[in-house]
């Protein structure tokens, strides 16, 4: 018997299944900023090294150059939203997938476009000094 969600992987429809559970748990508990924090921090905390170090250095960073975002789970990932709940950065753990390395997303509402074609992720395998300032860099442009 095949399933409906034949085209989706495992991974995809637990990560879809986590996304309705975010959901449903920031209509009960509002959308609050500290609703956010507690679910980000939540969400960092339950991730195996070095995804964890990775998300925690992001964490850092987009709340030292962009502390109007507002954190929040989005299909399981720490991101940060615009005023308007849009999420504008995102972290995706290597974890998640089973990938080889993490990746810094940046959503549509992110303030990136630089002509015809410009950088939307990048993966990431570890923080370094140069590594965290070119995320900052990017953060801050996003922001707005």
């Amino acid at each position: 018997m095949a399933e409906k969600t034949a085209g989706l992987s495992k991974d995809e429809r637990d990560a879809v299944k986590q996304r309705a559970a975010e959901l449903r748990a920031e209509e009960k508990a509002g959308k609050t900023r500290a609703a956010g924090e507690k679910a980000v921090r939540e969400a960092i905390a339950a991730l195996p090294d070095p995804d964890r170090e990775l998300a925690e250095g992001i964490d850092r960073i987009v709340t030292e150059v962009a502390p109007h975002l507002v954190p929040k789970t989005w299909y399981g990932f720490p991101s940060y939203a615009d005023e308007d709940g849009k999420i504008v950065v995102f972290f995706k753990p290597a974890s998640k997938f089973t990938s080889r390395y993490a990746t810094l997303g940046f959503e549509e509402s992110a303030q990136l476009d630089d002509g015809d074609m410009w950088v939307t992720s990048f993966a990431l395998l570890a923080l370094t000094p140069e590594t965290e300032k070119t995320i900052a860099e990017h953060v801050r442009k996003a922001a707005g």
